[in-house]
């Protein structure tokens, strides 16, 4: 990788990592004032927007910090290494405020009876989504990806037994897919979440992972591939 790259590399991941700590910190902040700036219930229900993406993306996230940590074991390349503390640091931290606010709310991290993932979402997540960002979201066999982006379990196995730039492309693949998931998700939220706190701490989410997106489609690049279609 050449000089430039290696410190757009740098910058980018470590400024998606600021940007995300300072929402984090943010949300906190407000969450601890009881902050209420716009019309709407100052405790979401089980079944709101607020609820549902947090359940939601608190299970997207958990995959995505999973898959770092496969990575970051199955090469020695340090700016894919970076990218995968980056992002498992970033996401494990989101993780923790989104499944804490339920708390917070004294809400299940469980959806509603009869209420499946997505159902906070119009079509359940699926417009604007084509390809793998979709991959097994219809049917009953979704082989363990339950939301937009989320890789299968037939990926994740792939994932796991591949080692270095195989496995580099591979985990670039799916998380650019993961991403494209993910930032759809946060949209969803910043369109529709009701808790100021939270329709900025997923802004910022869509801010974070689009940077990322540009310099996985870099990377790859890089090694001779590209994201998948």
């Amino acid at each position: 990788m050449s000089p430039s790259r290696n410190r757009r590399t740098r910058w980018v991941a470590g400024s998606a990592v600021a940007l995300a700590l300072l929402f984090a910190g943010a949300a906190t902040v407000a969450s601890a004032r009881g902050e209420a700036e716009a019309p709407g219930p100052r405790t979401p229900s089980a079944r709101s927007a607020d609820a549902g993406f947090a359940r939601d993306m608190a299970v997207h996230h958990q995959q995505a910090v999973e898959m770092s940590f496969v990575v970051r074991d199955a090469t020695g390349d340090e700016d894919v290494r970076r990218l995968a503390y980056d992002i498992a640091n970033t996401q494990a931290n989101q993780r923790g405020m989104l499944l804490g606010w339920l708390d917070l709310w004294e809400l299940p991290k469980t959806a509603p009876e009869g209420q499946g993932p997505m159902a906070w979402m119009p079509d359940g997540g699926h417009s604007g989504h084509s390809g793998h960002a979709m991959q097994g979201m219809e049917g009953m066999d979704h082989d363990g990806a339950l939301m937009p982006g989320m890789a299968t379990r037939t990926e994740l196995d792939r994932l796991r037994a591949a080692r270095g730039k195989p496995a580099e492309v591979l985990f670039l693949q799916l998380m650019t897919d993961h991403h494209k998931g993910g930032v759809a998700m946060a949209r969803g939220c910043a369109e529709r979440c009701t808790v100021p706190v939270e329709r900025r701490l997923a802004q910022g989410m869509v801010e974070a992972q689009q940077s990322e997106l540009d310099l996985m489609a870099d990377m790859l690049a890089a090694r001779g591939a590209a994201p998948r279609p």
